[in-house]
């Protein structure tokens, strides 16, 4: 295979340096969330932050905390050990929590689906105990899970002591973090067939209902804004992690410490608002397109096949700026058969000489494996006269 290493757009290199954390540092022209204690805004796809205060002090979240909570139980549904369809047990612990509850009852059964529902719609505390309860038998035992997940994403200023964000000392995290967190969580697309319910009543046994109305305001008055979690407590303020997506840009908005709800959401909708202004996603890779270089396999009926990345990828940018960026592919070793979409490779993307990202490069066709008549023709076109 043909050594790749092609330059794909050249501008000019971006201002930003990053920081420790990896988020690129911008110069803070003006505030945009009053009356908020600690604020981060970045940007999905690449996690670089653009516009940040105080995003690193460690503070109560309230609700926000339940962030975690859906994560994990949507990853428990991803890795096939839960079912969105499987009927949930509802505990006395459970039913009795309170706060914020959709009053599930004692003894009784609800599907998983609609549990995650009211989690995500009105904050539901009791269901958010019943889901750590069948996940992992207690919520003690699924607070420490919810801890080490924590630490997978590298969210160094986050120690969870309950799976609903009620007041307790030992619980803190911080904007940064909690940025990092929902756009891990957002991954999931089951996670969007419930942020964008605005009123739902709830069923019970018996008939009985409860009327659910989302707490994210923001996905009924602002242009894009497609899900959200709250949180308040007289402890932690008027708390709030968002996302908005406007064509292929998506941005994590988090709030934490607002004085008002009013002052949370019209933060939250002003850094979403700066965003949008300032900064671009541009496609340097699609899907649907093959790469110039084929593939070398082995033991096929050709020699070489076609190959395509495995996802479109952009690269973020300033607006008015264009960065260098530059792949090269890696190969796996393929031997024959193949099918179309196996994959195959990776590739690096580098975005001004540093790596960006890295996803799979499948086949873009079929390769059957080469059979004895394949093999001795090979050989017979070789031999010279």
């Amino acid at each position: 295979m043909k050594k790749l290493l092609c330059l794909l757009c050249a501008f000019t290199a971006a201002a930003g340096a990053f920081c420790s954390f990896g988020f690129a540092k911008v110069e803070r022209q003006t505030a945009l969330t009053e009356g908020c204690k600690s604020a981060c805004l970045i940007d999905y796809d690449s996690g670089e932050c653009v516009y940040k205060d105080n995003e690193h002090v460690r503070m109560p979240i309230a609700s926000v905390c339940k962030v975690m909570t859906l994560t994990l139980c949507l990853d428990a549904v991803e890795s096939g050990a839960l079912s969105l369809d499987e009927k949930v047990y509802i505990s006395e612990n459970a039913s009795g929590m309170g706060g914020s509850q959709i009053f599930l009852e004692n003894g009784h059964s609800y599907p998983l689906s609609e549990l995650v529902k009211s989690i995500v719609v009105c904050s539901a505390n009791d269901s958010c105990v019943a889901v750590a309860e069948k996940i992992s038998g207690s919520e003690d035992v699924f607070v420490a899970r919810m801890n080490e997940k924590a630490a997978e994403l590298g969210m160094d200023n986050t120690l969870f002591a309950n799976c609903t964000g009620l007041p307790k000392d030992t619980q803190y995290s911080c904007a940064a973090d909690v940025a990092v967190m929902f756009a891990n969580l957002i991954k999931h697309a089951e996670y969007f067939d419930y942020s964008r319910i605005w009123l739902e009543d709830f069923a019970h046994e018996g008939g009985r209902t409860t009327s659910m109305t989302n707490t994210n305001k923001l996905i009924r008055s602002y242009n894009g804004c497609d899900g959200g979690k709250t949180g308040f407590t007289n402890e932690a303020g008027f708390c709030l992690a968002a996302t908005a997506k406007r064509e292929n840009l998506r941005f994590v908005s988090v709030v934490l410490g607002a004085d008002s709800s009013e002052h949370r959401f019209k933060s939250v909708s002003e850094m979403f608002d700066y965003g949008f202004a300032n900064y671009k996603n541009k496609i340097i890779l699609d899907k649907t397109i093959t790469l110039n270089d084929d593939f070398a396999v082995k033991g096929g009926k050709k020699a070489e096949f076609q190959v395509m990345p495995a996802e479109d990828v952009y690269l973020f940018c300033k607006r008015g700026e264009e960065p260098e960026a530059t792949f090269r592919i890696i190969a796996d070793g393929v031997k024959a058969p193949v099918a179309k979409g196996q994959p195959v490779g990776r590739i690096e993307v580098f975005k001004n000489g540093v790596l960006y990202k890295t996803v799979n490069v499948v086949s873009a066709e079929d390769v059957k494996k080469a059979n004895y008549l394949d093999r001795l023709k090979e050989v017979s076109d070789g031999w010279s006269l």
